[in-house]
């Protein structure tokens, strides 16, 4: 797990886009606090997620109205219908660390 950013820059009901070795990773706050971390990039459109709006525990792609659920990374609204890659996530000593899977 590494520290991508201050807890606090992360408001809930928003997402932030943070690059973990090499990697685009949208990270996002709902409305409860909880953080969670999903691969950044649309399955339908290829474009950032962490643009797109949280509402409850989805991220919707501004595009094209893609919902992925982030706790599962699993559309949950056409057009796209594949999954995106789930990261682990916490928040810590006012740090939020995101851990890519090996």
């Amino acid at each position: 797990m590494v520290p991508v950013l201050a807890a606090a820059d992360l408001a809930p009901g928003s997402a932030v886009r943070v690059v973990v070795s090499d990697r685009e990773v949208c990270v996002a706050r709902t409305e409860d606090g909880t953080v969670h971390a999903i691969d950044d990039i649309c399955t339908h459109g290829e474009v950032s997620l962490s643009e797109g709006d949280v509402l409850g525990c989805t991220v919707e792609c501004w595009l094209h109205g893609s919902a992925f659920d982030l706790r599962t990374g699993e559309p949950t609204s056409p057009p796209a219908f594949e999954p995106v890659e789930v990261f682990s996530c916490e928040e810590r000593d006012g740090q939020i660390f995101v851990g890519l899977a090996d």
